[in-house]
């Protein structure tokens, strides 16, 4: 087998994906919504590169978020296709290399380690959803890729770098795509729309059922829309998200928490038939061993599940020698959390999808005379540079009730898509 041979084998591309995978833009992106396959065209494309240059050891370097998706969606995603087009290869999954004696080495990174973006060159690199780091830091790693990308080309070729991202407002592949952009920055934008015949029948209106009506032209359409600025809630409305739930006895208690030193935040929820109420808060309470004396005393005879920060593993709000998550398991207390913090992003469009959907639904109450505080956070609390404002007090109870709400009613996963290959 020539690795030239894969170049005649066929490909199932949408439109856009096919414009991408084809352009001969030294820095193509692809910017597109949701499930509209941008992993998918990434590797298709660095496959036809390879390929383009048969024979000719080329390396390549996959950038990832982090070093999770990497090992979880990078690599697996990645040898799938090679599989699937027959080229032999093996996989380091200690050095997060995969080689091919027809392709070379490609490599896998961390964009959250940009320690790691070293040691190595590359011919062509390939950069998955790059707009989830802040502007400053995509800035430094860009710059990192671009040093790295600097493997001579038999015949004089480019060294490209080609990025598929979902926006994120007006951040880096903004400022570099979508604003006056310098020659040899090629933009391709594609919907969800665009690939919906790889998708389940009901996954757009899915979309729309979670996500506000403001973010869906980004997530949705793949357009650059303002996700900064002015109110963190917008569609809350103290009236339309009005509860009047109070605590029954002995039912099972949500409590969402947040650690900060003399202003620790607990919100309390209940559900009714599946929807969160807000019914309690517990608010400036001084660390975390008061926290659990304040919740056994004033919550006698409940089953409670703690839905705390994630950061709790490490942090302490004493001097003791415990963690926040060890005190309140060993406080007999259910904890429900992830190994990590999700992304803000992530956990404010959770809020603000179960505040209210686009479809106008609004799954999320509060009761007022019990949530004072909450109710507050949620009215007011606003954006500061390009990030909600922690400077004002009203983020404490807003990222408790952010904790909770992720996890018991978490966005829809943004992993790939399901892609018929034909002719393979």
């Amino acid at each position: 087998m020539d690795s030239a041979d894969i170049v005649n084998k066929e490909i199932r591309l949408t439109k856009p994906q096919y414009a991408f995978v084809t352009s001969k833009a030294k820095n193509p992106a692809y910017i597109a919504g949701f499930g509209a396959g941008k992993t998918f065209a990434l590797i298709i494309k660095a496959i036809v590169q390879k390929a383009n240059h048969p024979n000719e050891k080329l390396w390549t370097a996959f950038y990832f978020p982090t070093f999770d998706l990497c090992r979880v969606v990078g690599i697996p995603r990645f040898t799938e296709q090679l599989i699937l087009l027959g080229v032999p290869h093996t996989t380091n999954k200690t050095l997060f290399f995969v080689e091919s004696p027809y392709f070379g080495r490609t490599y896998f990174r961390s964009m959250d380690r940009p320690d790691s973006i070293i040691g190595y060159e590359v011919a062509f690199s390939f950069v998955d959803e790059l707009d989830r780091l802040k502007h400053e830091k995509a800035a430094e790693v860009w710059g990192l890729i671009v040093s790295r990308n600097r493997q001579k080309i038999p015949g004089g070729g480019l060294n490209t770098i080609s990025v598929a991202s979902t926006p994120e407002g007006f951040r880096f592949c903004y400022s570099m795509w979508g604003k006056n952009p310098k020659p040899g920055y090629e933009l391709i934008k594609a919907s969800t729309y665009s690939n919906s015949h790889n998708l389940q029948p009901d996954y757009i209106d899915s979309l729309k059922a979670i996500y506000a009506s403001n973010i869906l032209a980004a997530y949705l359409d793949g357009e650059f829309v303002n996700l900064k600025s002015g109110s963190v809630y917008p569609e809350f409305d103290r009236k339309l998200n009005h509860s009047i739930e109070t605590i029954q006895p002995s039912e099972s208690l949500h409590v969402g928490m947040d650690f900060n030193v003399t202003k620790m935040c607990a919100i309390i929820f209940v559900l009714r038939c599946g929807d969160p109420h807000a019914v309690d808060e517990l608010t400036g309470i001084y660390d975390t061993p008061t926290m659990i004396q304040s919740l056994k005393r004033r919550f006698p005879g409940h089953k409670i599940m703690i839905y705390p920060d994630a950061s709790g593993g490490a942090r302490k709000t004493t001097n003791a020698s415990q963690s926040d998550l060890s005190l309140l398991k060993l406080s007999g207390f259910s904890v429900c959390v992830n190994s990590r913090n999700p992304f803000v992003r992530d956990r404010i469009l959770s809020s603000n999808g179960m505040i209210c959907n686009s479809l106008g639904i609004r799954r999320f109450r509060l009761n007022p005379d019990k949530c004072p505080q909450l109710l507050e956070s949620l009215e007011q609390q606003s954006y500061k540079n390009g990030e909600p404002d922690k400077t004002g007090g009203l983020d404490h109870a807003a990222d408790a009730f952010g904790y909770f709400i992720n996890y018991k009613f978490p966005i829809m996963s943004r992993g790939g898509t399901t892609m018929r290959m034909t002719g393979i």
